[in-house]
């Protein structure tokens, strides 16, 4: 079996208040996500998030069901969400091939038997990040090219936040039952990401860090607003945002990162927004 996997149960911001560094890291830190020849996952009782990566190696790496959805076949209750962080590579679903370059995605809605990952180049891999959600129906599949995206630039060099949110797998782009990915990309010069801070109580999320040059880190803050907590992300690792958390970060260098998100609300702009003043 070329697949691992791990579960992570959902905690209040009670608990997490209470913990030290490193019951943090353990609750909410994805540490290995791309393992060549292997496909990596993390199951989150948080909305039944799950976040993973494939990598192939030689030949092709087959998406199986893991033991916790109870399924015939991955996708049978699920829709899934692909963007490429490494070299170009192919997505076989049912026999259908698509190829994704550098910062391309791909939506697969449910139902799909038959998913596949292989590379286009046979010496440099592709790393394929992967989220999925459940789902009660099914959505045609949907390649997204960079120029495809809905995308805009936000913040300023001023306040060391000037970035491009290229959002990918949402409403105003695909069809999908609740998952919602994008890629943010952060300007030379600007570490600060999603600050001013928000929550949203109708949605969990995953931040997944990549980009970062050598010898590089991003701090990410966590926790209530009123009770804020650090972790210290390293490059191509993730951290799982609850519906009641914060979810900022600031680098030693620019980044560019991924969040994913499932729950109730499709809407993107629906986030309680915190003040800056007001953070404890």
């Amino acid at each position: 079996m070329n697949t691992k996997y791990e579960t992570r149960y959902a905690v209040s911001p009670n608990e997490a208040a209470t913990m030290n560094t490193i019951q943090l890291r353990n609750t909410f830190l994805v540490n290995e996500i791309f393992q060549e020849g292997k496909i990596n996952w993390t199951y989150s009782h948080f909305d039944r998030f799950m976040v993973g990566g494939a990598m192939p190696g030689i030949g092709r790496l087959s998406l199986e069901a893991i033991d916790p959805l109870k399924s015939a076949y991955f996708l049978e209750r699920r829709e899934l969400g692909i963007i490429n962080v490494g070299n170009k590579g192919l997505v076989i679903v049912d026999g259908e091939e698509f190829e994704l370059d550098f910062k391309e995605a791909l939506y697969i809605g449910r139902g799909h038997a038959k998913i596949e990952f292989s590379n286009s180049d046979p010496v440099k891999s592709a790393k394929f990040y992967l989220n999925s959600a459940t789902a009660h129906a099914s959505y045609p599949n949907k390649k997204i090219a960079r120029t495809d995206a809905d995308s805009v630039i936000v913040g300023s060099s001023e306040t060391a936040n000037h970035r491009t949110v290229n959002k990918m797998i949402v409403a105003s782009v695909v069809k999908t039952c609740q998952l919602q990915m994008g890629l943010t990309e952060l300007k030379p010069g600007s570490i600060w990401n999603t600050m001013p801070p928000h929550t949203h109580d109708r949605r969990m999320e995953v931040y997944f860090y990549f980009g970062l040059p050598e010898g590089n880190s991003v701090c990410h803050f966590m926790g209530t607003p009123q009770e804020s907590r650090h972790l210290w992300i390293q490059n191509e690792q993730a951290v799982i945002v609850p519906e009641w958390s914060i979810h900022s970060g600031a680098g030693t260098s620019n980044y560019s990162f991924i969040w994913g998100m499932a729950g109730e609300n499709l809407d993107y702009g629906d986030m309680d927004q915190v003040a800056i003043r007001d953070l404890k």
